[in-house]
């Protein structure tokens, strides 16, 4: 059975690692068939990049992923690409559709495009406080005079 799933690659306590494509008897750093892509943890925001076509080819044909590596696939959105491309949508129209959404915002991580992609309608509409500030207290009378203090 083929496999996509993560290789770990980078020094001792920083680890990074290859998005590949393997057969499932193979060791996790052992041989593979094609590498698909890469995710750094590390980074702030984490880097996640898949070759969009080469992962769409290989889940076509029926690689499965790891849990791991399904992961990301959401995160990066090729999971939901693949239904559409099932449900008869062009290949290259969902290509571009990657490219664009990897051009728009490079630096920004899948969970902070998530939280952004709300619309400002679903949000409850809040108006801003107008309420005018407290006055500093004075030493003051019954009758909101002031005192005079020796």
């Amino acid at each position: 059975m083929v496999k996509i799933r993560l290789r770990r690659v980078g020094a001792r306590k920083q680890p990074s690692y290859r998005v590949v494509v393997a057969d499932s008897r193979s060791p996790r750093d052992g041989r593979f068939i094609e590498v698909i892509g890469f995710y750094n943890p590390r980074t702030e925001p984490e880097t996640i990049e898949i070759k969009e076509d080469r992962a769409l080819h290989w889940l076509g044909v029926g690689a499965q992923p790891t849990e791991s590596a399904a992961q990301l696939l959401r995160k990066n959105g090729t999971t939901a690409r693949l239904e559409r491309l099932k449900k008869g949508e062009p290949l290259e129209d969902l290509l571009a559709e990657a490219e664009e959404a990897a051009q728009a915002a490079p630096d920004i991580s899948p969970k902070t495009r998530r939280e952004h992609a709300i619309p400002a309608a679903a949000e409850p509409a809040t108006e801003p406080e107008t309420a005018e500030p407290e006055a500093e207290p004075t030493e003051a009378g019954d009758e909101g005079e002031e005192i005079e203090v020796e």
